[in-house]
């Protein structure tokens, strides 16, 4: 029996062995993400084959920027060359699109790494996990990295990302609003100004941008707001953080993240490393409406959703019969969300409510990501209350300056 499984182990360490040689010998390094529990201790691995920089990428005095696909409109195959609309999402690879980009070695060094290639819509929270770390090892090489998307979930996606995501360097995320092959396509441009935007550095230490359109747009503020127009993405309330013209990269505002800037408080206390993908839990989200019942929460509780985000009418109001749904569920353990369902605006706490927390100016969708990754790391309401006060509000604080005394002549 022993013999057997020394047997059995050799095999396994060979096969392992093959499997690093073929990807050595494809110009791939495999990087090992180890993931460690609360106390610590390693739990599981993950490995991502991202492109090492060659010889003439070290030299180069060019960032070095590595594109991450998932797929989407902007990988997509339309079926003639005026079909807009119809289309196979996520069908040509990354690597060909960006070969052919004209010029695109005159603003970078870009390397490509494939992820995925299907809809917005198909990925699970789990692969979101991946992708994170994805783009964590990436920038451990990279000087910048570029997510492309469907625009569809692209901005629970972006804003998992800016949650998640540990390093300050570029985290840029694009897509596009019609196929790569259509006339009048947006996908070309989209993508070599995502490059040239995370190459240029602009957005260093602002977390995860969202750039379409020659707009740029923070991952926590943005939002799809029309289901064709090509200038879909706004961030209502905020507005753009600046814009992509040509060779100029403009921006006229920063993220309050970016005043954090290389210190501890930059990083936000969600760190994947820490937990498995089993950790990431059920989280819901129920509208609002006229005389709208209790049975969605009820239901989504059945189902198992560990928290609940409420997309209230005004400033976050919901029905007295989803408020006695809402009352049923606090006294099981769920924690809710209030945001509201306009489209803008804030939602503030008032007097507090146990199991109930403000979501600020976040939409349903990016409260959504917040509160699943908050209950992820924590279960105790006062300490999710309190990160949804400070990383999900993201308020400017700045230090006080220290101005000279006045004395009177």
């Amino acid at each position: 029996m022993a013999l057997k499984q020394q047997e059995s182990s050799l095999k396994r360490w060979v096969a392992k062995i093959l499997i690093v040689s073929m990807f050595l010998s494809m110009g791939v390094a495999l990087i090992d993400v180890r993931i460690s529990n609360a106390s610590g201790a390693a739990t599981d691995k993950v490995a991502f084959d991202i492109p090492p920089l060659t010889a003439e990428q070290k030299e180069s005095l060019l960032p070095n920027v590595i594109v991450i696909a998932t797929g989407g409109t902007l990988a997509g195959q339309a079926e003639d060359k005026t079909s807009f609309q119809n289309y196979r999402a996520g069908t040509y690879l990354m690597e060909d699109l960006v070969a052919q980009l004209p010029d695109k070695d005159k603003i970078a060094d870009v390397a490509t790494y494939q992820f995925g290639n299907k809809g917005s819509g198909g990925y699970l929270i789990k692969d979101l996990y991946d992708l994170s770390l994805a783009v964590d090892a990436a920038l451990e090489i990279y000087d910048g990295a570029v997510v492309t998307t469907g625009t569809d979930t692209m901005e629970e996606i972006s804003y998992f990302l800016d949650l998640t995501v540990r390093s300050e360097k570029p985290v840029v995320v694009t897509g596009a609003m019609r196929p790569w092959d259509v006339i009048g396509t947006d996908g070309p441009a989209n993508l070599y100004n995502a490059i040239k935007l995370s190459g240029s550095g602009k957005t260093t230490s602002f977390g995860t941008v969202v750039m379409l359109n020659d707009v740029i747009h923070a991952a926590r503020e943005v939002t799809k707001t029309n289901a064709l127009r090509m200038d879909t993405f706004e961030s209502p309330l905020l507005g753009p953080l600046g814009y992509v013209d040509e060779k100029v990269v403009r921006i006229y505002r920063a993220p309050a993240r970016a005043f954090k800037a290389g210190t501890i408080g930059w990083k936000t206390p969600f760190d994947l490393k820490k937990i498995t993908k089993d950790a990431l839990p059920v989280v819901e989200i129920a509208y609002n409406y006229q005389e709208a019942g209790g049975g969605a929460i009820r239901g989504l509780v059945a189902d198992g959703a560990k928290g609940i985000v409420t997309a209230g009418t005004g400033a976050g109001g919901i029905s007295a019969k989803m408020s006695e749904a809402r009352k049923e569920a606090i006294e099981k353990g769920v924690i809710f969300v209030s945001t509201t369902r306009t489209g803008s605006g804030n939602v503030y706490e008032g007097k507090p409510t146990k199991g109930i927390i403000a979501g600020d100016n976040l939409n349903a969708q990016h409260a959504r990501m917040m509160l699943l990754l908050s209950l992820a790391f924590s279960n105790d309401y006062d300490t999710i209350r309190g990160w949804f006060q400070t990383v999900g509000t993201q308020d400017v604080a700045l230090p006080k300056p220290i101005l000279p005394k006045v004395t009177a002549s």
